[in-house]
């Protein structure tokens, strides 16, 4: 047998319909449960198998024709397989195989778990809920856990009275048992795979249902918290309708919950009708949230709804095609928020996801989007950023290249087509070929089936001529292997005219612009030009997956050209840095480029400036900080003064959020004493009225006060971070600064509290991510992460650990990089697949990069 057929199931029988009855204990942590599954027998079989992990099957048997016949059953761990062998041959037709079982609400945030909260009365209160993606279904009852085998759903849960219970579809009755328990049967769900099935008991309450086009949306939650929900009910029925109209097919559930659960490994999970969020991702008070935050919410429940179709109702085959549900939710979240809110800009804003996603790819390390899946641990390392982010923005280029009406034309196809089946890649390129008339599985398959991305020559080789070239973009590594990979890339040319000045007609002549179309397939291609045209830009709209380089004087006709678009002139700040990180570059042109921002008006482009200055400041030695530091204050502080330490009147919210990033990097990277002092006068301002300070310069202002922080201002923060008064946003907000202060025995109390239940084990890898990547204190947060290695691994989530690395990637000095490496070398982390071996290489490269560039560094600024 092969490692793949090991973990497959074989396609003997196939499941149609499961009925499913459950009685949780919450009590004692344990459940049991019946499942009677209607099954058509392919072939003749003496056996039949399907999945089983962490439960106990007491009673099993086989039906045909209304006789029942015993079987024997098989349990094996490392395959999570059971096998029931069956007293005679069954031939071809329909049977029914009815299981008895039972198991443990166990803690460790996946299959059938306990979740738990303290109520108003200061008791401590469980919840039993589910987590079944990708293959822990299995973890709650007997059944085919993959999903291209699916079937109907119909659940029933007896639950003490008193308690809440919900699933996929609606509450279709209800008894009263003698036992004072209540038995709540749920109507049947569509066709569906076992990965969407949810239910989740306990003292939860539920809003009044808000009527969407016929849809009844709920968000269920725990009392008290009803306050905290408006918005997204306003969220979830703008997506309803968003989707409905996009995908012109109806939405496929008989409902939709939105279920806040306090203990979530994920950010939220699209369970059909049936959606669990952490609850800082769906419930928020939009007064009292910053822009970014109150976007993030709105972003997961478009996510999750946008599932409803692209992932529920059309399915991948099997998980190698996991990036296909993933990354179109992802696109679709942004399209979807754009629409809601325009004045954010999302679509801008998506260059920092995409800008983390580069950062991967780059890697020699990287994957392809789409690879060989075989066993559960790789399909749990597919949920990562290259399958979310590099897969949303490869759509994102595909979407631009072709046109958007020709594109969602495709879409439609494509769900009208499939819809309650399952697919893989190519079904989607088809649909939309058909639809475009154009080569997309060629465009796609290079894009998707092969790792990486290319970096965009741009020369001009004569006045009515452009050359344009590919090689592959890569960080500088120990390891200089040429590399000839080629992807048919979709380049959008912005060709324009600067504005000149001609005395002879008294006026100014207009610039002019257009946009071609280019498909560079192989090494390099020609293209005409207009032989008036003054400047180009290679990625027009910067929608493309894709580096750029131009010749010098590119450059410089691009810095005199004037009408770039937000995104663009980002674009333009993160090629800069990533050529610095693969050696292309030296720091003092980067640098240069950093001075001409000095008047940038943008959230997004602030952002990514931010963020190169922050990544600066860990290249240099301790003696050479004052320099970085006066650097950002001269850069980052006629900003902040122009934008205001006050709101305006009716000013956008991305004005208010670009004014809280220039207040934290003047007060962090910057260390100014006088932002400082005004960030200790808003927590006063905030204390005495909530309503003084708007939540974007609260956020800044915590930031601060934690980086210039004493023990005084810890115990606050911790006390805070604690408060159950307080939005789960700033619960987050005082526990996440809790990793920023600057004194030794602050971090170390910090550090101690992750392995407590003070830090939830869904939150501890992030706030430990955040921690390991303090300039401060790296080596000491490293020696307890390598000291307490067992406790963690115990601690967290399956996925925590490889979230908790990610923190990693920022280590640059080479001592610290060398310990790191040398310990996880010897502990591997199989669920993180090939993400640690990612976050190695990008550690390494920035060490070499400081090794590189430090010095020239150093002495630039202090000039």
């Amino acid at each position: 047998m092969s490692e793949h057929d090991a973990y497959r199931l074989p396609r003997t029988v196939l499941p149609r319909r499961y009925d499913l009855h459950l009685v949780p204990d919450l009590d004692a942590a344990t459940f049991a449960g019946t499942v009677s599954i209607e099954v058509e027998v392919v072939e003749t079989v003496t056996e039949i198998v399907l999945n089983s992990i962490e439960l106990t099957i007491d009673e099993t048997t086989v039906e045909r024709d209304g006789e029942r016949h015993p079987a024997t059953v098989a349990l094996d761990d490392d395959t999570e397989r059971a096998t029931l062998t069956l007293d005679a041959p069954l031939g071809p037709g329909p049977a029914t195989v009815h299981l008895t079982f039972a198991g443990v609400l166990n803690d460790k945030l996946h299959g059938f778990y306990r979740s738990t909260f303290t109520d108003d009365h200061g008791r401590s209160r469980t919840i039993a809920t589910t987590q079944f993606e990708a293959t822990d279904a299995r973890r709650a009852f007997p059944c085919w856990d993959e999903p291209d085998m699916k079937a109907v759903f119909a659940v029933a849960i007896d639950v003490p009275r008193g308690l809440f219970a919900v699933s996929n579809a609606a509450e279709a009755a209800t008894e009263d048992l003698p036992d004072g328990t209540r038995r709540v049967r749920f109507a049947d769900t569509m066709v569906m795979s076992t990965y969407l099935l949810a239910f989740v008991v306990g003292p939860l309450t539920a809003t009044d249902p808000v009527d969407v086009d016929g849809v009844e949306l709920r968000v269920v939650h725990r009392p008290g918290q009803e306050h905290l929900t408006a918005f997204a009910l306003e969220s979830g029925a703008f997506a309803l309708r968003h989707f409905t109209e996009y995908f012109g097919v109806d939405y496929p559930a008989d409902k939709l919950d939105l279920i806040a659960v306090p203990d979530f490994a994920f950010g939220a999970m699209e369970n059909l009708g049936c959606v669990t969020f952490r609850e800082a991702l769906l419930l928020v008070d939009p007064d009292r949230a910053t822009q970014p935050e109150l976007q993030r919410v709105a972003d997961v429940i478009h996510h999750e709804i946008a599932h409803m179709w692209f992932g529920d109702l059309v399915t991948m085959s099997w998980w190698e095609g996991i990036w296909l549900n993933e990354a179109f939710a992802t696109f679709m979240e942004m399209r979807c928020t754009d629409a809601f809110r325009p004045e954010w800009d999302r679509w801008t804003d998506f260059g920092i996801s995409r800008t983390a996603a580069y950062d991967t790819d780059a890697l020699r390390s990287t994957r392809p989007i789409e690879f060989e899946v075989v066993s559960p641990a790789d399909a749990e390392g597919m949920f990562d950023i290259l399958t979310y982010e590099k897969g949303a923005a490869v759509v994102r280029m595909l979407e631009q290249y072709l046109g958007e009406d020709r594109f969602r034309d495709g879409i439609r196809l494509y769900i009208s087509r499939h819809a309650y089946g399952n697919t893989r890649t190519t079904d989607l390129w088809d649909a939309i070929e058909e639809a475009t008339g154009e080569p997309v599985r060629r465009i796609m398959d290079s894009w998707i089936y092969q790792g990486g991305h290319p970096e965009v020559s741009v020369e001009r080789v004569a006045d009515d001529r452009l050359r344009l070239g590919q090689q592959r973009f890569l960080y500088r590594t120990d390891d200089d292997t040429p590399d000839d990979t080629t992807w048919a890339v979709p380049v959008l040319l912005r060709i324009g005219t600067d504005p000149t000045s001609d005395p002879t007609d008294g006026g100014s002549a207009a610039s002019a612009e257009r946009v071609e179309r280019v498909l560079l397939e192989g090494p390099g291609t020609d293209v005409a030009l207009d032989a008036g045209s003054t400047w180009v830009l290679a990625n027009s709209g910067g929608s493309g997956f894709f580096r750029v380089r131009y010749d010098a004087a590119g450059r410089a006709a691009l810095g005199r050209a004037t009408g770039l678009a937000p995104i663009e002139r980002y674009g333009l700040v993160d090629d800069a840095w990533a050529s610095l990180v693969a050696g292309t570059s030296r720091v003092g042109d980067l640098l240069a480029l950093l001075r001409t921002y000095a008047d940038e008006q943008d959230l997004s482009v602030w952002q990514r400036v931010i963020g190169v200055l922050g990544s600066l400041g860990r290249l240099l030695d301790d003696e050479a900080r004052p320099d970085v530091e006066a650097f950002v204050r001269a850069l980052v502080g006629p900003a902040l003064l122009r934008t205001g330490l006050a709101p305006g009147d009716d000013e956008s919210a991305r004005t208010t959020a670009r004014r809280g990033a220039l207040f934290a990097a003047m007060g962090t990277l910057g260390r100014d004493p006088e932002i400082a002092e005004h960030a200790a006068r808003l927590l006063e301002r905030a204390d005495a009225d909530p309503d003084a300070v708007d939540a974007d310069l609260l956020d800044a202002a915590v930031r601060v006060a934690a980086a210039h922080g004493d023990a005084e201002r810890f115990a606050d923060f911790r006390r805070r971070a604690a408060d159950p008064g307080a939005t789960p946003q700033e619960r987050l907000r005082y526990q996440g600064a809790l990793a920023d202060f600057p004194g030794a025995d602050e971090v170390d109390v910090f550090l101690a509290m992750t392995v407590t239940d003070e830090v939830r084990s869904q939150d501890a890898p992030f706030v430990l991510r955040r921690a390991l990547g303090s300039r401060d204190h790296t080596g000491r947060v490293w020696e307890f992460m390598a000291r307490s290695w067992d406790d963690l691994l115990d601690c967290f989530p399956s996925r925590g650990i490889d979230r908790m690395l990610e923190g990693i990637r920022t280590v640059t000095d080479p001592a610290t990089a060398a310990a790191i490496d040398g310990f996880l070398a010897e502990h591997p982390v199989p669920q993180a697949g090939p993400t640690l071996d990612q976050h190695r290489e990008r550690m390494r490269a920035g060490v070499l990069l400081r090794e590189a560039e430090g010095a020239a560094l150093a002495l630039a600024l202090s000039r």
